[in-house]
């Protein structure tokens, strides 16, 4: 009980912070956007749930949105990387370059990046939508150290600029939810928090 008002204390706090970070002004008014990308195809997955977590962080000047057609990436085919690549890729290249951030929260799977996160990464190898892109990296499992270290090379080979502070490797994830998905764990919450103001810095400036 104690850690569950310690969180909820913490989220209060940090709710408060985000509120008052003053988003940049984009040409004609287009709002601010973050994409976030789970790297489990598995709706109920603790990725999810972390990635719902934060869009309730995040400031109402803020277009949040969870990308869940990863499944609809085909096997990445060097034959078929040109100016016409399948739908799925193209749609999603174009999301990664006109958002303003990515979210990248993912679990590790036999000491790996999952198989479809991987191969969506390698679809953005040949195009620019991830050159200079901010991106906040949450690496969420039961270990997850390979994972990330393989993310943080490959994302830099995409030439995107992952946050220092907004890099994140959370182990013993499952320990952390209840059954709901909800953070449970006082200390994720301020890492989580912390991670994803120092992101939402990164993509702001200050107001005239």
């Amino acid at each position: 009980m104690e850690n569950y008002i310690l969180t909820s204390i913490i989220n209060k706090s940090i709710r408060l912070t985000l509120h008052h970070i003053k988003m940049k002004t984009t040409p004609l008014n287009k709002p601010v956007t973050l994409l976030a990308i789970p790297g489990s195809l598995r709706a109920g997955s603790s990725n999810h749930a972390i990635l719902r977590y934060l869009s309730t962080l995040a400031p109402s000047t803020i277009e949040y949105s969870i990308y869940d057609e990863l499944v609809t990436i085909p096997p990445f085919d060097p034959g078929l990387d040109n100016d016409e690549p399948p739908l799925p890729v193209a749609t999603l290249r174009q999301l990664l370059a006109d958002a303003d951030g990515i979210v990248i929260c993912t679990p590790e799977y036999a000491f790996g990046v999952p198989g479809q996160l991987k191969n969506m990464l390698d679809w953005m190898v040949s195009s620019s939508s991830l050159v200079d892109k901010p991106v906040c990296l949450i690496t969420a499992s039961s270990v997850g150290e390979n994972a990330h270290a393989s993310l943080l090379l490959t994302l830099g080979a995409l030439s995107a600029n992952v946050i220092e502070e907004a890099a994140l490797l959370i182990p013993f994830i499952r320990a952390k939810m209840d059954k709901e998905g909800n953070i449970t764990d006082a200390v994720t919450a301020q890492s989580l928090n912390a991670a994803f103001t120092a992101f939402l810095k990164v993509i702001s400036e200050p107001a005239d």
